[in-house]
């Protein structure tokens, strides 16, 4: 099973600058054209109904204002039920 996640954008604290809608290899993120910010950007916001966001942070990477937060979730591997030698 692959990884999944999610990321939350402080909406307040985005500039509008689009580098984390380029680097999304889902292509899951969107600006905002429905309102703006305090400082009157339109933000970036997270489009993901289906589910496609595997956590891989490119976006928190290329975000130059650090708004953006990253929860991936990783598969736990099944344990083995080996008794020490």
């Amino acid at each position: 099973m692959a990884a999944k996640g999610r990321i939350e954008i402080n909406e307040e604290h985005c500039k509008g600058c689009t580098l984390c809608v380029v680097a999304c290899p889902q292509h899951v993120i969107e600006m905002a054209t429905d309102h703006v910010n305090k400082k009157g950007y339109y933000p970036a916001m997270l489009v993901d109904p289906e589910g496609k966001c595997t956590g891989c942070a490119l976006c928190a990477v290329a975000c130059p204002d650090v708004c953006i937060t990253v929860y991936r979730y990783v598969p736990a591997k099944a344990h083995s039920a080996q008794a020490p030698a």
